[in-house]
């Protein structure tokens, strides 16, 4: 009876003494400034991607959105960049928008304010695309493109200007 306590005592003490050293490991080797810094670097580059995939709240815009959503972003002081041709803005535009017409618009991207939301619009909403791709390779973030272009805006009975 003596030896099986003896032995049941000892093992008790082993495991111990093991839980003891790997709690001890860990806690020492934190207590090293090379470890605690290269803990700080990985838990910063985890952040860092996952705020450049998209978990942080960044302001950028879908790609395309319908002409409702253009017609808040309007409403709400976008930058609304039409890139149809002189004619065809001559004939009607949106109030208080710009013209650059889609093959002028990679030479006059100064005129394209970078702080403000970018809605690209065209006739159907095909060279709204190419606009809106031509922008956001030059850089800008904040840049969508309409879809059904004026056509859906104007069928829509948002404001045109002849």
């Amino acid at each position: 009876m003596q030896r099986r306590n003896r032995e049941h005592r000892h093992r008790r003490r082993n495991t111990q003494d093991h839980s003891r050293t790997r709690s001890g490991f860990l806690t020492s080797a934190f207590r090293k400034p090379g470890t605690q810094i290269g803990f700080l670097l990985v838990v910063a580059l985890v952040i860092f991607l996952l705020l450049q995939m998209g978990g942080g709240n960044n302001n950028n815009l879908p790609r395309d959105i319908p002409a409702s959503e253009a017609y808040k972003l309007y409403q709400s002081d976008a930058f609304v960049l039409d890139v149809r041709t002189q004619e065809e803005w001559d004939e009607y535009h949106v109030p208080n928008t710009i013209l650059i017409p889609l093959d002028q618009l990679p030479s006059r991207l100064n005129e394209v304010p970078r702080d403000r939301q970018v809605v690209v619009v065209c006739r159907s909403g095909n060279r709204s695309q190419q606009g809106r791709d031509i922008l956001l390779n030059a850089g800008f973030e904040n840049v969508t493109s309409m879809t059904g272009g004026l056509n859906d805006w104007r069928a829509s009975g948002y404001p045109i200007e002849p």
